[in-house]
């Protein structure tokens, strides 16, 4: 069943399943919290009572926001951690490893780990050369820059194309319900402005995070010219310590699609630590 939580007259849908220690998931633009289809089962089958969001504008949450920055969903995410009775650890995916640092170094008290599945968590700057040199990097900019610009579906069914490498079984028809959700009014529109968003703010809000955080990277990612580097800055940025990569090979973006048991293998002992030392 789906619930919804009231946010200065805006609504967050998400659901609630399983008994245990709580894990909040967040998706990345363009989806919903279907996109975790195949990791709430194994979470909850794990011992997990797990919540899946819809970020605002996507999915089911309602559409019309007017701020998309990483600073207001990390806000969602802490209402939504504080209704559930937390701590949590809350694992995102793109935007939402950022916002999930922004809620875990506002909200020490309730967020007690973060797994960051392909993060866009800090400032971003385009290697030039890399569109020249990388053809898996510069395809994948520029479907994102006419989804950014242009608002074009199929620049965005493009890029995931690419984004996901080797195809979950499901894979057709979960994108043409990703295309009958971003065709609805007003859905691209949301995503064009989370496009344009710029992390910085996560990134400034990383060496104030003060629980364990565990960054999963994909090796073929093509939001990135290199995305094991991006994963190393996403540590190091970190207090020491706190921060570990890991990097799963012939992954792209969506890791938790592409490979949710092998996420699963990393999530369950550092979720089991998490709420040890809580």
């Amino acid at each position: 069943m789906t619930d919804t939580l009231t946010i200065d007259s805006f609504t967050l849908a998400y659901d609630v399943t399983g008994e245990g220690p709580l894990v909040v998931l967040a998706h990345g633009m363009g989806d919903s919290r279907h996109s975790y289809r195949f990791l709430v089962p194994l979470l909850v089958q794990a011992g997990y009572r797990v919540a899946n969001l819809d970020i605002r504008g996507s999915g089911d949450s309602s559409l019309g926001w007017d701020d998309y920055s990483r600073t207001a969903m990390g806000g969602d995410l802490v209402a939504l951690v504080r209704h559930l009775g937390g701590p949590a650890v809350i694992i995102g995916q793109s935007i939402s490893g950022g916002a999930a640092t922004v809620a875990a170094a506002t909200a020490p008290e309730l967020v007690v780990g973060l797994i960051e599945l392909a993060p866009f968590t800090r400032a971003q700057k385009i290697p030039l050369g890399a569109m020249f040199t990388n053809p898996r990097f510069r395809k994948g900019s520029l479907r994102l820059l006419g989804t950014m610009i242009f608002g074009r579906l199929s620049s965005w069914k493009k890029y995931l194309d690419l984004a996901i490498p080797v195809k979950p079984a499901d894979w057709d028809a979960e994108l043409a319900r990703i295309d009958a959700k971003l065709s609805e009014p007003g859905r691209m529109k949301a995503l064009q402005a989370m496009t344009k968003t710029d992390p910085a703010d996560a990134g400034a809000m990383l060496s104030k995070v003060a629980c364990p955080v565990l960054v999963v990277q994909g090796s073929v990612d093509p939001d990135w010219a290199d995305p094991v580097a991006e994963g190393e800055k996403v540590v190091a940025d970190l207090p020491d310590g706190l921060g570990e990569l890991v990097v799963l090979e012939g992954v792209g973006h969506y890791p938790h699609t592409q490979s949710p048991d092998e996420v699963l293998a990393l999530a369950v002992p550092f979720l089991t630590k998490a709420f040890a030392t809580s």
